[in-house]
């Protein structure tokens, strides 16, 4: 017998019933923005100075909310609380706008979910070796600068547990407790270094920094302005959630709307990122004014407690595993679909293969998706062994995601789904939004490439000194 729709057990749309609620979304939410990009907000607050910093923080939160309002008020086509459900991100700008403006959509979303993928190995990495420096500095008691390389099989690892952990089948029903758990581990990180931060500037006596940023002397007027455009891109990524927002919703039960759900979900876990963000980059910019490091935790600005030091940096890796999955698991969801379309016979691809565990419902086994998610973490962490520098592949990552994902598409599509009238005030004022982005973003773009040609000429593939 078929599902009945809007039965106890199956929605309107005759799929299972889903479960999701303001606080499961908020820790989606959470999960996926407070990721490696706090980790370099000290040193853009440093670039841009007591004045800029924090103001353009708080101006990408702004836009941010904004533009999540209008992309939740997508979700469903036509009506807000019937009309039919958009379940990805590319489904709602199909639905919205489609022809050659979907096909562009596809490839800036799937190229910046490997784009993030890659951070993150990197970021996990680093953090790996951190705790392996910080128990030989404090050792050496501080003598012996600890200085290693970075080699493959920290990398390994990783790759192992990634592995292991993309095999989860179902995203809104087995999902829900990895995301909370690796929020949880987002604030324990974001709070160790902001305590640490604190501690640093009580110690000092005074706030370090200064209103215009770092100095020029410190470093020369070029690289003064590339580093300014460069910390917007840090921010930017920061801030990059909405290419998965529409995935985050369609896991939020109804009645009521999704889209009220989500608009509540999106104000709680933006308000609380900017918060700590606003806090650590600034206790970070004040503890170290111009030598503020790239990464927080990992740049060795801090040396003690090597404890704590050593759970932050845990907690930075069991975070990044589950914010992996749950920014991968909407271009998994786009192959393994593809796949099936393409060749809707073939049992590789659509045989489940029941595995019996004690205590549990037996684990379903498909052999494509164990074959084709592993592929994709190899190739994830063979590329972070390649480009082992974090600070401007974040930078990059966040111009290149910025305005596109989360301003250009979902101003156009809420254009179009509110049939708002062309030369209006509201139109304007939508593409006057629109076009200050962009300028932001190419300015962001400009000076994280200006970042990764520097590195590139140090860079050394598979190892990385610290």
């Amino acid at each position: 017998m078929p599902p009945q729709a809007g039965s106890k057990w199956y929605d309107d749309d005759g799929k299972l019933k889903r479960t999701g609620t303001v606080w499961t979304a908020s820790a989606h939410i959470i999960t996926a923005v407070i990721g490696s990009g706090v980790l370099s907000l000290a040193w853009a607050v440093a670039q841009l100075g007591w004045v800029a910093g924090p103001a353009v923080m708080f101006l990408f939160s702004l836009v941010t909310y904004y533009t999540s309002t209008l992309l939740s008020a997508c979700y469903r086509t036509g009506d807000p609380v019937n009309g039919k459900r958009n379940y990805t991100y590319m489904d709602a700008v199909r639905s919205n706008l489609g022809g050659a403006k979907f096909k562009i959509c596809g490839y800036v979303q799937y190229v910046n979910l490997i784009g993030v993928a890659i951070g993150y190995t990197i970021a996990s990495s680093i953090s790996m070796m951190a705790v392996k420096r910080s128990n030989c500095f404090h050792k050496s008691e501080a003598k012996n600068p600890c200085h290693m390389k970075c080699q493959s099989l920290h990398d390994c690892i990783l790759e192992v547990v990634e592995s292991s952990s993309s095999q989860i089948p179902d995203f809104d029903q087995t999902m829900g407790g990895l995301s909370i758990v690796a929020a949880i581990m987002s604030f324990t990180y974001s709070t160790i270094g902001l305590g640490l931060g604190i501690a640093e500037v009580t110690k000092n006596g005074k706030a370090m920094g200064s209103m215009t940023g770092i100095s020029i002397g410190t470093v020369t007027e070029t690289q003064k302005i590339w580093r300014s455009f460069q910390a917007l891109g840090d921010i930017a990524f920061a801030y990059s959630y909405s290419l998965i927002l529409i995935e985050i919703q369609d896991t939020i039960r109804s009645p009521p709307a999704e889209s009220k759900t989500m608009r509540k979900a999106t104000l709680i876990s933006v308000s609380v990122t900017t918060l700590f963000y606003m806090l650590c980059g600034c206790f970070g910019y004040a503890a170290f004014g111009d030598m503020s490091p790239g990464n927080l935790l990992t740049g060795f600005g801090f040396y003690n407690p090597y404890w704590l030091l050593d759970i932050a940096n845990v907690a930075i890796v069991v975070h990044l595993v589950g914010a992996y999955q749950v920014y991968c698991q909407p271009l998994f969801a786009f192959v393994e679909k593809a796949a099936v379309q393409r060749f809707p016979d073939s049992e590789f691809i659509l045989k489940d293969i029941k595995i019996p565990i004690p205590g549990c419902k037996p684990y379903n086994l498909n052999l494509f998706r164990m074959v084709w998610r592993t592929v994709f973490v190899i190739f994830t962490t063979v590329i972070s062994m390649l480009l082992p520098f974090f600070n401007d592949i974040v930078g990059l990552l966040g111009a290149l995601g910025f305005w596109p994902l989360t301003v250009y598409f979902p101003v156009e599509m809420y254009i179009a789904q509110k049939k708002i009238p062309k030369w209006s005030t509201r139109w304007l004022c939508l593409q006057i939004l629109s076009a200050a982005c962009l300028i932001i973003t190419i300015a962001a773009a400009a000076g994280s490439i200006a970042g990764v040609i520097v590195d590139l000429k140090t860079v050394k593939p598979f190892q990385t000194t610290y």
